[in-house]
C-alpha cells in the first residue's frame, strides 16, 4: 500500500466520528397540554375563533398524523408512557396521581438511552413525573431543566410560589415574566448553545392547561365566553413560541436534520372550553376526543412534508422512532411497547400495533382498546363498541348488536391487562361491581392529586 493511500485511510478513519456524529439528528418534542383536537387551524373542523398559524405552517412542511394517539386520558399517565416508550402501566402509573407521584427510579427515561450517543439533552416546562427531587428531570438523565415538577398546573404570571417554585436544574429559582413565553426563551436558548451537537429538545408546555390565565391585552372578545375567550389567548402564546422554536431550529441551520414531534398530552378540557371536534369526549375519558389528538412529524432531510399518515400511532411510539433516527438499539430487557413510526411515515406499511389500550385502574374504572376499525369502551359494568371507521363521533354503540366482538376485545384487554403491574396507589387493576366503590387510599404525593389542576 503507497504512504499516499495510507494516509488518506488514517485521515478518514480520523474524521469518520465527527461525520457520524454530525449526521445524527436532533430529536424535538413539542408537547402541548390540554389542546383541544380543533384547537388547532389546519383542523377543518375548528371553529372561526381559532388561529393557529405557526402550528399551520409547521403542519404545511411535515406529516400530519391523523390517527395520532395518547397512552392515557390525563397528564402524567402519558409523560410516563412518552418517557419509556412502553405503556404507562407496566410501572403502576394508571391515574395522574400515581403519575404524579413519579415512575420508579429502575424505569429508564427518554435522555437515558441517548446520552451514550453523544446527545445533549433538555427539559422545558411541565414535569409532572414525581415532586421529590429524587424524580427531577436532571436524575433522569437531562442535562438541562427549567419548569415545575409536582402537579399538574402552575399559575402563569407568579412565577414565585414558595410550595410550587420554578426549578432551574436542582434548585428553586425566582423569574418572573409569562410562564409559557419564559418555556419558550429557554427552549430557544439551549438550541442556540447546542446546535453544533446533536441534542433532545423536550419542551414541555403548561399551555393550554388551567387556570386561565393570560395577558389582558391578548384577551379579544372573539365568541362572548370569557373563558373561551382566554384561552384563544393563551393558544396564542402557545403558537407564537411553536413558531419560535422552529425559526431558531432553522436560522441556525439544523431544522433540516431535526426529528420533531408536536403533539398534546390528552384530549382537549371540558373545564377549559377546548373544541374536540369532530370527536366525542374530554380530557378524562376513554372517547377519542379523550386520546385522539393533533399529531406531527418533521424530517426534512428523510421524511416528504405536506402529507397525511392514516396509520394509528401512539406517544409511545416517539421513543423507539427517535432512537432508531439515531442509530441506538431498543432495549431487549424491558422491550418497548412502542414501535418505531418511521415505516409508516414513509409509507412503507400500514399497520403498527396490532391493538392499542388504556386503562385507569379499578377505582376510575375506566378502559378501552382499538383494533383496527373497532374500538371498545369501557366504564364500571358499561361497555360500548364503534366502528371507527363509519361512525368517528362514537354515536352508535354496537355492543348489543355485536356480543361476540365485545367478548373478542374484552379478553384482549383483560390479557393485556395481566400483564400490567398493580397500580401504585395500591387500588386494583379492575373494577370489581362487588366492591363498586372502595375507600380511596391515600396519595404518596399531596402535589400530584386528583383535581381539576393536578392533572
Amino acid at each position: 500500500m503507497s504512504r499516499w493511500l495510507t494516509h488518506v485511510l488514517l485521515l478518514t478513519l480520523l474524521v469518520l466520528p465527527s461525520v457520524v456524529s454530525a449526521a445524527k439528528p436532533n430529536i424535538v418534542v413539542i408537547l402541548s397540554d390540554d389542546q383541544g383536537y380543533a384547537d388547532v387551524s389546519y383542523n377543518p373542523h375548528h371553529p372561526s375563533e381559532v388561529r393557529t398559524p405557526h402550528i399551520d405552517a409547521l403542519a404545511r412542511s411535515s406529516i400530519i398524523c391523523t390517527q395520532g394517539y395518547t397512552s392515557g386520558h390525563v397528564c402524567s399517565t402519558t409523560r410516563t408512557g412518552f418517557m419509556t416508550g412502553r405503556y404507562q402501566q407496566r410501572c403502576g402509573i394508571y391515574t395522574a396521581g400515581e403519575g404524579g407521584s413519579g415512575a420508579p427510579l429502575t424505569e429508564k427515561f427518554f435522555p437515558q438511552y441517548l446520552k451514550p450517543a453523544g446527545y445533549r439533552s433538555g427539559a422545558f416546562g411541565k414535569w409532572h413525573l414525581g415532586v421529590k427531587l429524587k424524580h427531577n428531570a436532571i436524575h433522569r438523565g437531562f442535562d438541562e431543566f427549567y419548569g415545575f415538577m409536582g402537579r399538574g398546573a402552575h399559575d402563569y404570571f407568579d412565577l414565585n410560589i414558595t410550595d410550587h417554585p420554578i426549578y432551574r436544574g436542582l434548585k428553586p429559582i425566582k423569574d418572573k415574566g409569562y410562564l409559557t413565553n419564559r418555556i419558550t426563551s429557554e427552549a430557544v436558548s439551549f438550541i442556540k448553545k447546542n446546535k453544533d451537537q446533536p441534542f433532545f429538545l423536550y419542551v414541555a408546555y403548561n399551555a393550554v392547561h388551567a387556570p386561565a390565565q393570560a395577558p389582558a391585552k391578548d384577551i379579544k372578545n372573539l365568541t362572548g365566553d370569557k373563558k373561551r375567550d382566554t384561552l384563544m389567548a393563551m393558544l396564542q402564546h402557545l403558537d407564537d413560541g411553536v413558531g419560535q422554536v422552529v425559526n431558531t431550529l432553522k436560522q441556525e441551520k439544523v431544522f433540516d436534520n431535526t426529528l420533531l414531534f408536536y403533539l398534546t398530552d390528552n384530549g382537549g378540557s371540558k373545564t377549559m372550553m377546548a373544541n374536540n371536534a369532530p370527536l366525542r369526549g374530554f380530557k378524562q375519558q376513554d372517547y377519542e376526543g379523550g386520546v385522539r389528538v393533533p399529531f406531527i412529524v418533521s424530517w426534512p432531510a428523510e421524511l416528504k412534508g405536506g402529507t397525511s399518515c392514516e396509520v394509528p400511532m401512539m406517544s409511545i411510539d416517539i421513543l423507539p422512532t427517535a432512537l432508531a433516527a439515531a442509530g441506538v438499539p431498543s432495549p431487549t430487557k424491558k422491550p418497548f411497547d412502542g414501535k418505531d413510526i418511521l415505516p409508516a411515515l414513509q409509507g412503507k406499511v400500514d399497520q403498527l400495533h396490532d391493538q392499542l389500550y388504556w386503562s385507569s385502574g379499578g377505582r376510575e374504572a375506566k378502559w378501552a382498546i382499538r383494533q383496527n376499525e373497532w374500538k371498545l369502551v369501557g366504564v364500571r359494568a358499561t361497555v360500548e363498541l364503534f366502528n371507527l371507521k363509519e361512525d368517528l363521533g362514537e354515536t352508535r354503540n354496537l355492543a348489543k348488536e355485536m356480543p361476540d366482538k365485545v367478548r373478542q376485545l374484552t379478553q384482549l384487554h383483560d390479557a393485556w391487562l395481566s400483564q400490567m403491574a398493580a397500580p401504585a396507589s395500591g387500588s386494583g387493576k379492575k373494577w370489581d361491581p362487588a366492591n363498586p366503590n372502595p375507600p380511596k387510599k391515600k396519595n404518596r404525593n399531596k402535589n400530584a392529586a386528583n383535581s381539576p389542576t393536578g392533572l
